[in-house]
């Protein structure tokens, strides 16, 4: 039986559309990442970057569950003594939603050039509108 590996020169992409009206936020962001990865291809390879592009339609109206919402924290530091900057995430959610989204998709990427170009291929926005129509996005089907 032999193991069929894609090239870098063949791969097809596509371009999929995913709604996060009322979804969990982790849960959109775990779809976005297996679709940028490419994880869904019967002709997967871990180390070619075979994924497709992925448009996240109503980010602000993700959900987080349980108390996340006030519990959760997004934190950054300067490098500096003092520098740690923090912000929750109901308050994250309501000025930058689509923020929230590629950071949490960026968490379930590859830490290497491969998860940094298939990022570049995510797009996020707060509402419905989005301006890919020309690229004949699909709406993607779970299951």
């Amino acid at each position: 039986m032999s193991t069929t590996l894609a090239k870098k020169e063949t791969v097809s992409r596509k371009w999929y559309v995913l709604d996060a009206a009322g979804k969990p936020l982790g849960r959109t962001a775990a779809t976005a990442a297996t679709l940028l990865r490419g994880k869904h291809k019967a002709d997967y390879t871990p180390n070619v970057d075979c994924g497709d592009f992925v448009i996240i339609l109503n980010a602000a109206q993700a959900v987080l569950t349980g108390s996340k919402l006030t519990k959760k924290y997004y934190r950054r530091h300067s490098g500096w003594v003092g520098g740690l900057k923090e912000i929750r995430y109901d308050r994250l959610m309501a000025t930058k939603p689509e923020f929230a989204m590629t950071h949490a998709v960026k968490g379930m990427l590859g830490k290497n050039t491969t998860g940094a170009a298939q990022l570049r291929r995510l797009r996020v926005y707060a509402g419905d509108e989005h301006m890919h129509a020309a690229q004949k996005p699909e709406p993607w089907v779970e299951g």
